[in-house]
């Protein structure tokens, strides 16, 4: 197995844009780059305190579940990260979430007749936020797995992602399974889901007699960006909505495959709510009543977060499986 150590002691655990997170875990800030504050190459994204967000409608239907203890106050406090764009980040004020979380967030509540009440939270303090009642929510990249099913409720809202990016001007088109990938230097997150995925790949790909894949690890972004760009690299590897949204502004790489991020198995991150509340029931049909009226694709799209939509939200879907 080819492997290019190119990190540091401890700095092994924490990885680029590239290793936002495990599909298990999906932490938004886990060592994602900051974003940038205009876009300058391709498509604009708005990181202003004022949004102008789509206009929602009441769902009559989807307001009548909410549950007494979360309606009471006419307010849906719900715990984002914002310390990854496009998923949520702060805005140029430096102090307004903005960002896909923030708006799904204002989105939902307003469909469930309520008003959001978005509190930055560091992703590691959201579940004993969400059990002590603190956040009626959690709209912050959490993936369901049969572990956390345990403890809280989910609805659906996005699946998971990892997305294979190369040099804009590369001649990959390509890569969506093992033979993909035979003899490529690939980008991956040490520890990650990601390079499990890439490991397993590999491993098949050397049984079949193919080229082994050279593991390439860096310290940060801005190595991986310059090993990417000059061509000691071929491809990045790991979750693809920051990698999309780099992609997006700067114009200097181009997705070229999506896989599951519990490959073979489907992830899919959700709204966290507390365990047996009723509140995840009223946010699924909030969600499928923002999937109906066309405000979900058109928050995914201002995002540039189409590729990872839903065509309806799920109570409790299956989730990763224990390890």
């Amino acid at each position: 197995m080819a492997f290019s150590r190119l990190k540091t002691g401890t700095a092994l655990a924490l990885a680029v844009t590239t290793t936002l997170g495990l599909a298990a875990c999906s932490d938004p800030g886990a060592s994602a780059a900051p974003a940038p504050s205009s876009a300058s190459a391709g498509k604009t994204f708005n990181l202003a305190p004022e949004q102008n967000r789509f206009p929602v409608q009441v769902s009559p239907e989807a307001a009548a579940l909410v549950p007494e203890s979360v309606k009471a106050d006419g307010k849906l406090t719900v715990a984002v990260s914002p310390f990854a764009a496009p998923l949520a980040v702060y805005a140029t004020d430096n102090k307004t979430p903005v960002g896909n979380e923030v708006d799904i967030a204002v989105a939902l509540a307003e469909s469930l007749g309520l008003k959001a009440d978005v509190v930055p939270t560091a992703w590691a303090d959201w579940p004993l936020g969400v059990e002590s009642g603190k956040y009626e929510a959690v709209i912050s990249n959490v993936t369901v797995t049969e572990e956390r099913k345990t403890k809280f409720d989910f609805a659906s809202y996005r699946e998971d992602k990892l997305g294979f990016y190369a040099k804009s001007d590369s001649p990959i088109t390509k890569v969506d399974s093992a033979p993909d990938v035979a003899g490529k230097r690939i980008i991956v997150g040490s520890g990650t889901n990601q390079e499990a995925i890439l490991l397993r790949w590999d491993a098949e790909n050397k049984k079949n007699g193919l080229k082994p894949v050279e593991f390439q690890y860096y310290d940060d972004d801005s190595a991986s960006t310059l090993a990417l760009q000059s061509g000691r690299a071929d491809l990045t590897f790991g979750p693809n909505a920051t990698a999309s949204y780099k992609s997006q502004t700067d114009g200097k790489t181009k997705n070229v495959g999506l896989v599951d991020g519990g490959w073979p198995l489907k992830a899919s991150i959700a709204v966290t709510t507390k365990k047996g509340n009723g509140f995840a029931a009223a946010a699924q049909a909030g969600l499928n009543a923002l999937i109906k009226d066309g405000t979900y694709a058109k928050i995914l799209d201002r995002w540039g977060l189409t590729a990872e939509g839903i065509q309806k939200s799920e109570l409790n879907p299956p989730g990763l499986p224990k390890s």
